[in-house]
């Protein structure tokens, strides 16, 4: 009897350890405070991707561009000036390994976002704030590929929210491809990203 409970606790130690082990990142914005954390087992090259532009500085002073309540928050690839910053190549889109993983875009899950090509996700991201599953992968075709999920907010989703709600409309001059109606009218600007566990 003693050494089932030893085990059964052992067991609950070696979970507890394993869980801790996933990566952390806390985005500081000028709407507050985002804490996620990453699931490197769904999508190991999506999350060290995002990693290593957390590591090399590059979310420092990028806007979250494109707002659209009821569906989704994304930052990432822009300055306050509207001047996209340099990318690595791209990362294979794993997609199908996240949803078999049991990862899905619905409220607070962070993924990858990327163009018409499957496989051409570099810097930006965006996190859900609606049930966004149509988003996911559903078959191995241009339209079916989906978005790779790669984490969720463990704290700040009160802050995600609120850069939802914000009112839009830029008042100044956006690239082709950006939607000024879907900018923020007050930037909302990643201050520092950093690891913080994992």
């Amino acid at each position: 009897m003693l050494y089932r409970i030893f085990a059964a606790a052992a067991f609950a130690l070696a979970a507890t350890v394993a869980a801790a082990a996933n990566p952390q990142v806390e985005l500081d914005t000028t709407a507050g405070v985002i804490k996620l954390e990453l699931f490197p087992d769904a999508a190991p090259k999506t999350v060290a991707n995002f990693l290593d532009y957390v590591k090399s500085g590059h979310y420092v002073g990028t806007q979250f561009h494109r707002v659209i309540d009821g569906f989704m928050i994304q930052g990432g690839g822009f300055t306050t000036e509207f001047k996209e910053k340099p990318t690595r190549p791209p990362v294979p889109i794993e997609s199908e390994s996240s949803v078999k993983a049991g990862l899905s875009n619905v409220p607070g899950t962070i993924a990858m976002a990327r163009t018409s090509d499957p496989n051409s996700a570099t810097s930006q991201f965006f996190i859900n704030v609606a049930n966004n599953s149509r988003l996911n992968f559903s078959a191995p075709t241009a339209q079916g590929y989906g978005y790779t999920v790669f984490g969720k907010v463990i704290d700040g989703m009160d802050v995600v929210n609120k850069i939802a709600k914000a009112p839009k409309g830029s008042a100044s001059p956006v690239p082709p491809g950006i939607n000024p109606a879907d900018v923020p009218s007050t930037q909302v600007v990643i201050k520092a990203a950093k690891i913080i566990g994992g």
